[in-house]
């Protein structure tokens, strides 16, 4: 099990830093005011999730039932992915082509 610890501490560590990035970008463009969602979204989500993967590679070897259970909650987190990605490709879309949504057009 110390491999497979290994790795997901890295996953874990390396999320965290990547939610870093996140932040800083999020905070430096000029183009958009984050709101709430964003913030919850695309920072404190993955932040937790990947925290909590961190975590549970450190408690592996002491809680292993707890571990595998917080591996497979951060997992079931992670499908957080799919709203920002969702998010980012609808937005670009209909920035880019210069139309709204029905929902926004009134039909």
């Amino acid at each position: 099990m110390s491999a497979v610890t290994v790795f997901w501490g890295l996953v874990g560590l390396g999320g965290i830093v990547y939610a870093v990035v996140v932040i800083r970008r999020l905070r430096m463009q000029t183009v958009y005011q984050p709101v709430f969602e964003d913030w919850l979204f695309h920072v404190v989500l993955p932040l937790v999730t990947y925290a909590m993967l961190a975590g549970s590679a450190y408690v592996a070897h002491s809680h292993a039932r707890l571990a595998l259970f917080l591996v497979g909650a951060a997992a079931l987190l992670l499908f957080v992915g799919i709203h920002n990605a969702w998010d980012a490709v609808t937005y670009h879309v209909f920035n880019k082509t210069g139309e709204q949504p029905k929902a926004e057009r009134g039909c």
